[in-house]
């Protein structure tokens, strides 16, 4: 791999006119395709085999249209204190708002809150339900203004008025903010690694063309492949992560190459043939961990997970083609300035801060090694105490409508009313349809934890029914999760009493069913793609105990940052600093996308990092000298790496959105946790330790595994003392 990679490199160089042009011109195209196809449109959510999902697919049967997805907003009404909405004046303060909620262009209908019934035992809450006739991302800014407009309108009157439900969604996700502040932070991270602007802006400039292909691909298919709006969302953060680090890997070696004595397309063809070895299979772990997520049985996920591997594979080949093409065209200008301004390219081998480090390290392994594993098994004993869910209107800010309106409802009708409960009656086979429901509605009802039972909406056919639970508790507690337990552990008794049978759903209970099947699906995820890494690695490295090291550091470090997350998000501890306002449930999905997305970062490091290590062992180094050259050349970079990837999700804990905010924090934590302990100290502490049995593979083994040469050693023979005849007039050309 490393012969045919070098001469990639060299290609790429000497024809970088025709690889820049087709690289524009494969832009122009899918820019093109993306202008020209369909608005992408929002899928909706599923997730097959739960009993939530099967209860919805059976309404949709059953009630033709009536489970369209249209925008709703609930408007809550409360009265000033000492006084009751069923006031005279304050009665006609709602229906005069209700009245104006209705007269919207995309509504469809505003509930009068007196006429359904919809205002609290004690008189002080009232709200009514607007429905829309298009979906949340349909409504157009009229139709929002129109909303906000009312609201502030009826608050005049002297009533507190907020609003929740999807019409108030603007958009959800980070507006763009977070990507411009860590771009920015990593063009700082790189400038001062380089010391060269053109060093610092190449990887970027690369990174972003890298995205802008991917991402014109997926609006391209978007209409045909069926992705969502969201769907490009992991692969814009993971082709923006990515194409900046395979990018500095190849910049940072080729100006290695460079100070050895190189010409510059030498120093191209023997940068491209060692570090861009380890780019193909740092890739290709990334790409593992992301199509892995079709494990996980969420088809969105899947599509997020396919869609960012792609970008991935764009970020590798612009890597492997486009970034030695742009060294072509300015061979010195990604070096120093003092190597720019003297002429003098050579350096010497001098100690810097990853051989100081590593001498450390290898002087005091054991101590390292267990204050390592010590630390981050600390912090992931919180992990032990994990909750998923789905956080909602209760973890935004108090000082949203969204959050006000859930606290005024869950004031006014109890905290279970924000989180009801809708349960699906079956009675196809049932000769008593409107008996078999009464039936499971008064079992139901007679639950312990149940508050109130609607009464039961039949369809056309009379043969289902329709009826809402509501809990006394809120939607996130764990009492609400062993509720719904409980009525489903009653389906077999009444349908061996009645014939019937029911299923329940609603958003509490699919929140519930995500995390159940979230939770389940982890371990099988973990072993796939941890697996699959394992056997990749063995043949980078042709060693057994290197991959089983870099995955257990790398499941170490993930427990460490979902206990971090749990500390913060769940416990509550530190959560002011980071303004989290309302603890709760982690996110069901946290886990998985911490798993996939850390773990390719993970082996990037490792990667980069170990082959550098391996590569001096083959050519003839000490265990110690091949740990001690591996940091000199390659610490620096790694770190600012990872310093790059900490500030892009950093940046997204600035984010209102408590779920983004979880988001940027645990990524953030993983990222730290796995290069700065797990890559920079727990490793060279264990392959301290270990010595040439570090490197071992059994001999059986050694044959199976293919060779392909990641460590260079097909290139070692290549004299940088003695370029081509050719390459001769370049040098000298260089140097001038």
């Amino acid at each position: 791999m490393a012969d045919f990679l070098y001469r990639v490199g060299r290609l790429a160089f000497r024809r970088r006119w025709y690889v820049a042009l087709v690289w524009a011109a494969v832009l122009a195209v899918v820019g093109l395709g993306a202008l020209k196809a369909p608005g992408a449109v929002d899928e909706e959510f599923s997730m097959p085999g739960i009993e939530s999902q099967k209860a919805f697919d059976l309404m949709e049967e059953r009630f033709p249209g009536a489970t369209a997805d249209g925008a709703t907003a609930r408007v809550v009404f409360v009265a000033p204190g000492g006084q009751k909405v069923t006031a005279a004046e304050n009665k006609k303060a709602v229906e005069e708002a209700v009245a104006e909620l209705g007269d919207g262009s995309q509504v469809a209908s505003a509930v009068d809150p007196f006429r359904a019934q919809a205002v609290s035992k004690d008189g002080t809450t009232a709200y009514s339900t607007v429905t829309y006739k298009v979906g949340a991302s349909d409504l157009t800014a009229a139709s929002k203004t129109h909303l906000e407009r009312t609201l502030t309108q009826a608050r005049e009157s002297g009533l507190t008025v907020e609003a929740g439900g999807t019409a108030m969604d603007d958009g959800g996700g980070p507006g763009g903010a977070a990507e411009v502040i860590g771009v920015a932070i990593a063009a700082v991270v790189l400038l001062i690694t380089f010391g060269s602007l053109a060093a610092a802006g190449l990887p970027l400039l690369t990174a972003v063309m890298g995205v802008g292909v991917s991402m014109a691909t997926i609006l391209a298919l978007s209409s045909a492949l069926g992705l969502s709006t969201t769907t490009g969302t992991l692969a814009m953060m993971l082709g923006l992560a990515v194409g900046i680090d395979y990018a500095l890997f190849v910049v940072s070696r080729y100006r290695e190459e460079r100070a050895k004595g190189r010409t510059p397309q030498e120093a191209v063809g023997m940068a491209v043939g060692t570090a861009g070895s380890a780019v193909v299979f740092a890739g290709l772990t990334v790409v593992i961990a992301l199509a892995g997520l079709a494990v996980v049985g969420i088809p969105m996920l899947t599509k997020m997970g396919l869609a960012a591997a792609g970008a991935v594979v764009v970020g590798v080949l612009i890597a492997l083609t486009l970034v030695p093409a742009f060294l072509g065209f300015w061979p010195n200008a990604v070096l120093s300035r003092r190597a720019r301004k003297s002429g003098l390219i050579e350096e010497s081998e001098v100690s810097n801060g990853g051989t100081r480090w590593a001498r450390f390290v290898l002087r005091r392994p054991l101590p390292v090694l267990l204050l390592g594993v010590v630390g981050l098994g600390a912090l992931a004993v919180p992990m032990t105490d994990l909750q998923l869910g789905m956080p909602g209107d209760e973890a935004k800010s108090t000082s949203t409508t969204e959050r006000r309106a859930y606290d005024a409802l869950a004031d006014g009708f109890g905290p279970g009313f924000n989180g009801p409960l809708t349960v699906v009656v079956d009675a196809k086979g049932d000769a008593d349809p409107k008996g078999a429901v009464s039936t499971i509605s008064e079992q139901i009802g007679g639950t312990k934890g149940i508050v109130s039972v609607s009464p039961a909406r039949f369809n056309d056919a009379g043969d289902t029914a329709v009826f809402s639970v509501v809990p006394s508790t809120a939607p996130t507690d764990e009492k609400t999760k062993d509720l719904v337990t409980a009525v489903r552990g009653e389906r077999d008794g009444v349908e061996a009493e009645t014939g019937a049978t029911f299923e329940v759903t609603g958003t509490t209970a699919m929140n519930i069913d995500i995390a159940d099947k979230v939770q389940a699906a982890l371990v099988p995820y973990l072993i796939v793609v941890v697996g699959l890494a394992i056997v990749l690695l063995m043949v980078v490295f042709r060693s057994l105990l290197v991959p089983l090291k870099a995955a257990l550091g790398f499941l170490l470090s993930v427990l460490a940052a979902l206990g971090a997350v749990v500390v913060v998000f769940q416990q509550g501890h530190g959560a002011e600093l980071l303004g989290v306002e309302q603890t709760g449930p982690i996110m069901s999905l946290m886990p998985i996308f911490l798993v996939g997305i850390v773990f390719g970062l993970a082996m990037d490091y490792e990667v980069f990092l170990v082959s550098r290590m391996r590569e001096a062992y083959v050519h003839g180094e000490s265990p110690g000298q091949a740990v001690t050259s591996g940091f000199r050349h390659s610490a620096r970079v790694v770190v600012a790496a990872a310093l790059i990837m900490i500030a892009v999700f950093a940046g997204f804990i600035g984010e209102s959105d408590s779920m983004i905010k979880m988001i940027g924090f645990g990524l953030a934590s993983a990222v730290l946790f796995d290069a700065f302990v797990v890559r920079m100290a727990i490793v060279p502490a264990v392959l301290a330790l270990l010595g040439d049995k570090a490197w071992w593979l059994p001999k059986w083994l050694d044959r199976i595994l293919p060779r392909v040469d990641v460590e260079g050693e097909a290139l070692s023979g290549r004299s940088a003392a003695e370029p081509a005849p050719s390459e001769a007039a370049e040098l000298a050309a260089a140097r001038t």
